[in-house]
């Protein structure tokens, strides 16, 4: 009963972040008449949408014992999970404007960047708890800090190559070429790996951080 009741706790305060956000946006639209960050909104639910299916895995009886059902779900998992880091990127269009002080457009979207990490970092958290009693510790968390790396190359390919999760089935040959190019001509895509490095060691500082001062 402790355990439910905590788990709703945690549910409601990351919605409720969900919905100051949402209210952030939505008075920018007020106050300058103006849409252009309404794209906050559907990045926010991308960021969701793995932690809507790591709650699927914990609430349903059969996906949670079954290891074939946890592989499926963790692949499109997999796929969406960079989504909840992503927003902090879109900070690249900080600028200053004469209809809102700046100081506004920096904590919106803080806002947003730090409400899809917390729900990315509660995702992981129960595919941990889901998986630890079929993988060892020391495999999940070595596991965790190479996901960080690969969701910093997808947060790459989204940002500057504009690839979205679902375009691996849409357009996964132009998607794989752009890959292979990647990996099989590293010198001349520093600027990839760079990325790739520093945003990944960026985001196992921030989980590490939340598990260790937890």
């Amino acid at each position: 009963m402790k355990m439910f009741k905590k788990i709703s706790t945690e549910t409601l305060w990351l919605f409720c972040c969900a919905i100051f956000c949402i209210a952030l946006s939505f008075y920018r639209i007020y106050f300058t008449q103006k849409w252009f960050f309404l794209f906050l909104n559907w990045n926010l639910f991308l960021a969701i949408v793995p932690y809507l299916l790591s709650s699927l895995l914990v609430n349903n009886k059969y996906l949670n014992n079954s290891k074939i059902a946890f592989v499926l779900v963790l692949i499109v998992w997999i796929l969406f999970f960079p989504n909840s880091p992503y927003i902090f990127t879109d900070l690249f269009h900080i600028k200053i404007r004469k209809i809102i002080p700046i100081w506004y457009d920096l904590v919106l979207i803080l806002s947003f960047a730090f409400t899809g990490i917390l729900f990315g970092f509660k995702s992981l958290n129960q595919l941990v708890q889901i998986s630890a009693s079929f993988i060892n510790k020391k495999v999940q968390n070595t596991a965790i800090v190479l996901l960080f790396f690969l969701s910093s190359y997808g947060i790459y390919l989204g940002r500057f190559l504009r690839w979205n999760s679902w375009d691996l089935m849409n357009e996964p040959t132009k998607l794989l070429a752009d890959v292979s190019d990647h990996i099989t001509n590293p010198s001349e895509n520093i600027s990839v790996w760079a990325m790739t490095l520093v945003m990944g060691l960026f985001l196992n500082m921030l989980y590490w951080s939340f598990k260790i001062l937890k």
